[in-house]
């Protein structure tokens, strides 16, 4: 079994041509890496490495060792991030950020579930519904719902939403329901977080694709309650999660109805925003718990095509 010590010296100076550099880099006296190149090269009975000049260059053999030391070191590396991985528990300070339309329902309870899971665990939780600027959410966790925000964080769609248009049927009274997505610019428009969308795509199965202009909206809500709101009081026609409207009509019967219900509007998808790379053990483990969580109907419902 060849030292680790002795190999990582020797695979830094074939890195460095240079025995100075190779020791500054590792923190060592010159001498001490001398004497560990020296017991190496004393161990396998032949010479690594030979001066050309100013540099120290690989031998033969050393060119052939340097693979074997670079594979060794490596699965050393893994070892150790094993028995790191079972020594660190699952404990600490996690901060969560929820998107509003997820605030209640399935995410707090499945957080309640992982923190009687875990009981080292604690959670800072805030509701958002402005995604993270970039650069400024490295260490917490996302549950997001709408497009990659393209904020330097992995998205990772868990689900979609499926979307409807809705309207009160009070609002309909003294006017004609719309037809086709060409008549929606004459009606009063409810936005959803402001989002001003350029066009809305909606599809349908014999006659393709439309592309929508929606009008200014009359009313502009950072919530799903306040827009559901708007829409079962007649301010106009809208976007809705199906689910949130489903929701809304058991609790409250007639207030809603369906708009242009042969056209597919694009789903929203629901996902999980995280640093890129190795991630600690709780964020392994609360990711981990949110994806197995997830409730079945949401898993089944398909995305729209955009």
């Amino acid at each position: 079994m060849q030292d680790l010590q002795e190999l990582e010296g020797f695979v830094t100076v074939m890195a460095c041509g240079s025995l100075t550099e190779a020791a500054r880099r590792l923190g060592l006296p010159k001498s001490t890496l001398s004497r560990r190149l020296s017991q190496l090269e004393s161990r396998l009975g032949q010479p690594l490495l030979h001066r050309r000049g100013n540099r120290l260059c690989a031998t033969e053999a050393g060119v052939l060792f340097e693979r074997y030391s670079q594979q060794i070191l490596h699965l050393a590396r893994q070892g150790r991030q094993a028995m790191d991985d079972l020594r660190e528990e699952v404990s600490g300070e996690l901060v969560v950020r929820v998107h509003g339309s997820c605030a209640r329902g399935w995410f707090p309870h499945a957080l309640q579930h992982f923190l009687a899971g875990y009981p080292g665990v604690r959670i800072t939780l805030h509701t958002e519904t402005r995604a993270p600027l970039t650069g400024t959410a490295p260490n917490e966790i996302w549950l997001w719902v709408g497009e990659d925000p393209q904020c330097g964080l992995r998205h990772e769609v868990l689900c979609h939403w499926p979307c409807r248009l809705y309207a009160s049927p009070d609002y309909f009274t003294g006017r004609a329901i719309p037809q086709h997505p060409r008549e929606l610019s004459s009606y009063d428009w409810v936005d959803w977080l402001n989002e001003n969308r350029d066009t809305l795509l909606l599809q349908h199965q014999h006659e393709g694709e439309y592309a929508f202009q929606p009008p200014p909206s009359r009313l502009n809500a950072d919530n799903y309650v306040l827009q559901l709101d708007a829409i079962a009081k007649g301010e106009g026609i809208g976007v809705l999660p199906v689910r949130f409207a489903e929701g809304y009509l058991n609790a409250h019967p007639g207030c809603l109805q369906v708009c242009l219900p042969e056209w597919q509007l694009p789903s929203l998808p629901v996902g999980l925003l995280y640093s890129f790379g190795r991630q600690p053990k709780k964020h392994q483990a609360l990711l981990s718990h949110l994806r197995s969580s997830l409730p079945a109907e949401w898993r089944e419902q398909p995305a729209v095509e955009n």
